[in-house]
């Protein structure tokens, strides 16, 4: 558990004030959340945030094109057809490595989709979400170093599998 302090200290009280702010503001809260998942599942650093981030804009670029298709589009089967095609090219785009976290594309549609087609509003939460990733990785790791006295880090973490063997 201790090991895990400085990001749950940073995280807890960036994620407090994220809610307060964007509340305060009328931004979409719970995408920005999504975002800061991002950052972490796509790796953390500077790669977690490029890749994060670009595949959730990417993914609400998909998104708006589906909307925009949807709208001009009449037959049957268009939307199922207009998603097909966008969920293959979000995985194709795994080709580019800044495109290549796959589940950020899809949060990126997803998000779009869940806010009722607000392009901007969604991009706004998306930038801010990675970015409060990044920030809540860097606290972290600062209040990490404080926690175990240490005045830099010289050997990575220990992976729970690696401790036990």
């Amino acid at each position: 558990m201790k090991n895990y302090l400085g990001v749950a200290v940073s995280i807890g009280v960036l994620a407090a004030v994220w809610t307060q702010v964007s509340v305060s503001l009328d931004l979409v809260t719970w995408v920005g959340f999504l975002a800061w998942a991002c950052y972490f599942a796509a790796g953390t650093g500077r790669v977690g945030f490029t890749r994060g981030l670009a595949a959730n804009l990417s993914g609400l670029a998909y998104g708006w094109l589906v909307a925009a298709f949807i709208g001009v589009a009449s037959f049957p089967g268009a939307l199922a057809i207009a998603v097909g095609v966008v969920a293959a090219l979000m995985c194709l785009q795994a080709g580019w490595s800044t495109l290549s976290f796959i589940p950020g594309a899809f949060v990126g549609a997803a998000a779009y989709f869940g806010t009722a087609f607000s392009f901007w509003p969604t991009a706004i939460a998306l930038v801010v979400g990675a970015l409060l990733g990044w920030a809540s990785g860097v606290l972290g790791t600062r209040l990490q170093v404080a926690v175990d006295g240490r005045t830099r880090t010289t050997e990575p973490p220990v992976a729970p599998a690696q401790a036990a063997a």
